[in-house]
């Protein structure tokens, strides 16, 4: 995954020089407001949407597919949201840009991170095709060994994650925006994305991991619409993760769960020469390698959300960036407009 492109550090004073001539005054026209609503009744719908019936819709590959998607639309809903607001980006303060990059940033290294584990989990696989063929011999399996010793292995950008979700769970506040209408909605509209985003990636995180006493309490303002959906779909999530630990599940993935029992049910059909049915062994088998291909069918496709949620982000950024860079190229020729006709009206300093 490439690195996402650097914002330019000098266009400060061209946009401050745009926002002098804006006008005052935040409260909201029906116009705003309504896109402010529908946006915020849209982000409602989907964390709805992703508040699981069952338990054991939760934490599924299934489940983790739609909470990127929903990351995704989202995104897409902003675009959209800047371009009904006939938003410039002159009138965005510097503090929100800059946290903008900031927040994206971090949200590019946790992504990047899921997607590093997500191949790592896909790499374990491969011990397990080679050892399907000799389960038939009811012999101790040297590849069933060599998948433990992978999956107790370490994913060395682990550590990088929680405090990285710590530092953005600081940060997610409704900002209070006075002076421009445009912003208000914007920035509002941005801080539901980022409860969302952090929500999503902290349960990810537990997810791949193991490790739910690491979940990120989000609190969100209860002004906002999506509120009450938010604290509902976190409260469940915290309690189904709790249980799971509390049951003694060795794995919160529900595939990878299903794996793991596959695994331990072989090894002791086969531990210590223990003779066992012909037939009960091939059913085990068959239980084993339907298992085995749910698991890596839905880390494959996890991967491209994760992926697609990548390259939104980066997309994002980098439409941001080339905005910028206009705006200091304007700068700069307005500058040059300005001294030519200074020198032909024969203007001196």
């Amino acid at each position: 995954m490439a690195r996402p492109q650097d914002p330019p550090r000098h266009f400060i004073s061209f946009r401050k020089i745009f926002r002098m001539i804006l006008p005052k005054g935040s409260s909201l026209s029906p116009k705003m407001l309504d896109l402010l609503n529908t946006f915020e009744e849209n982000l409602a719908g989907r964390l709805t949407k992703l508040n699981p019936t069952s338990c054991k819709d939760f934490l599924s590959f299934s489940w983790m597919r739609n909470a990127m998607q929903s990351l995704c639309e989202t995104h897409a809903e902003i675009k959209h949201l800047v371009t009904a607001l006939e938003l410039s980006i002159c009138d965005w303060d510097d503090v929100w840009i800059e946290a903008y990059f900031d927040d994206s940033v971090k949200l590019l290294d946790i992504n990047s991170t899921f997607y590093h584990e997500i191949l790592r989990l896909k790499q374990g696989h491969l011990h397990l095709v080679c050892a399907l063929p000799d389960l038939d011999s009811g012999s101790p399996n040297p590849f069933l060994d060599a998948w433990e010793q992978h999956m107790s292995s370490k994913n060395s950008e682990v550590d990088r994650v929680f405090p990285i979700m710590d530092s953005l769970s600081q940060t997610v506040e409704l900002p209070n925006i006075k002076n421009s209408p445009k912003e208000k909605v914007m920035m509002q509209a941005l801080y539901g994305l980022k409860a969302a985003a952090l929500f999503i990636c902290s349960v990810f995180a537990a997810a791949f991991f193991g490790s739910a006493e690491q979940l990120v309490d989000v609190r969100v303002a209860g002004t906002c619409l999506w509120a009450e959906a938010f604290v509902d779909l976190q409260t469940r999530a915290n309690t189904e993760l709790s249980n799971m630990q509390l049951n003694g599940a060795g794995a919160l993935l529900k595939e990878l769960e299903a794996v793991e029992t596959g695994v331990k049910k072989l090894r002791a059909a086969v531990q210590d020469g223990a003779s066992v049915e012909g037939q009960v062994l091939q059913n085990m088998k068959s239980d084993f390698e339907q298992s085995m291909e749910k698991m890596y069918g839905g880390l494959d496709l996890l991967a491209r959300e994760v992926n697609g949620f990548f390259r939104v982000v980066v997309l994002g950024r980098n439409a941001l960036v080339s905005n910028l860079r206009l705006i200091d190229y304007a700068s700069d020729e307005d500058e040059d407009s300005v001294e030519d006709l200074k020198a032909s009206q024969g203007i001196k300093e």
